[in-house]
């Protein structure tokens, strides 16, 4: 394993329990019932612990937006031609997708790193970490060689450091592929042992013939390939994908910079198991945005042993489920800032006599 990378790994700590403590304790305080808040309470505990301060705030939020281009694509797997990752990711650059429209929603911004995309993409506002142009084609050999997995891995990583440089203190993980839930699927199977039919889903709305040929596909990657589950490297260069891999190396870089990470849904759950694999303990960094409309997604989850916050039907990707959460996630915060405990407001706790 690359040297970078293993330091990356070593550099994550266990959340700072103290500093949960001292939250779950305030929150005891306020002037509600214990318990009321239901899993905001959770997410502030949860939160405390990730960031080391029992009132965390976070003033700058990023969505880092991993592009690149499949080769898989080759088979059929996709409602929609390769080309329109590139078309996607200047439609993006120039504002004009779903998740700028949601992350300046959330006053939250949005980080573009072209990590694959198989064009000489040039813009302004585009970070270019190209690994290489686009992943070969799964179904007939590996995706990728080893060191470019951990290339891309390290480019994620590196963008989460040069944020938290600028003041981010709260990830929110995005992609752009086409032909990306093809191969997340194929990672999710490779990792966990589920079988594709209960895994791969219809991903840009292909319909039945093409779900069932998408489903061969993946079967045929995984038998080329043979990835190894218990390495999650492995299976990344076998059957993953630029843009996959660079997600993992942003929860890695979030957690190791103790920031909270927000998943969106199944191409970022799919990053989210490689980085359990390669450093379990960045798993407890991790928060589920949404339970996306996916199929693997909630098998995803449940490996994970994450609950989302939001159930809204939703599979665009792109980081949009992570984006609206971080409006429930700056509200748990606000409670703990803001809200009056017993003691300041004069209100009787339910043991006696109003507090003063």
């Amino acid at each position: 394993m690359n040297g970078k990378l293993q330091q990356l790994i070593a550099s994550i700590a266990q959340p700072d329990g103290a500093a949960a403590l001292a939250a779950s304790e305030h929150l005891d305080q306020l002037t509600k019932p214990p318990g009321s808040l239901g899993k905001l309470e959770s997410l502030a505990i949860q939160l405390a612990g990730i960031t080391g301060v029992d009132k965390p705030e976070f003033n700058r939020k990023t969505v880092i937006v991993m592009a690149a281009d499949h080769g898989v694509c080759e088979e059929g797997v996709s409602a929609f031609p390769a080309e329109v990752t590139q078309q996607m990711l200047y439609n993006m650059l120039s504002g004009g997708a779903a998740i700028n429209v949601l992350a300046r929603h959330a006053g939250a911004d949005v980080k573009v790193v072209d990590v694959g995309v198989n064009a000489d993409v040039a813009h302004a506002d585009l970070v270019n970490r190209k690994v290489r142009m686009g992943t070969a084609n799964m179904a007939k050999g590996p995706a990728m060689l080893r060191t470019e997995a951990e290339q891309a891995i390290l480019a994620g990583a590196e963008a989460v450091a040069e944020a938290v440089k600028d003041g981010t203190r709260l990830f929110v993980t995005g992609e752009l592929g086409i032909g990306n839930t093809t191969a997340s699927a194929a990672v999710v199977c490779a990792l966990t042992g589920l079988e594709p039919e209960m895994i791969v889903g219809r991903g840009t709305g292909v319909d039945s013939a093409g779900l069932t040929r998408k489903i061969a596909v993946v079967c045929r990657a995984l038998d080329v390939n043979q990835p190894d589950g218990n390495d999650a490297l492995d299976v990344l260069t076998k059957v993953g994908g630029l843009e996959i891999a660079a997600l993992a190396g942003v929860i890695l870089g979030a957690a190791a910079h103790r920031c909270p990470v927000v998943l969106d849904g199944f191409i970022s759950g799919a990053a989210a198991l490689a980085a359990r694999t390669l450093a379990p303990a960045s798993a407890a960094y991790m928060l589920a945005s949404h339970a996306s409309d996916e199929r693997g997604h909630a098998a995803v989850l449940r490996e994970l042993k994450l609950e989302p916050m939001l159930h809204l039907d939703m599979r665009l990707g792109e980081g949009t489920g992570g984006a609206l959460s971080l409006h429930l996630i700056d509200a748990a915060c606000r409670i703990m800032r803001e809200m009056a405990t017993f003691a300041d407001a004069g209100v009787s706790d339910g043991q006696g006599a109003a507090q003063r």
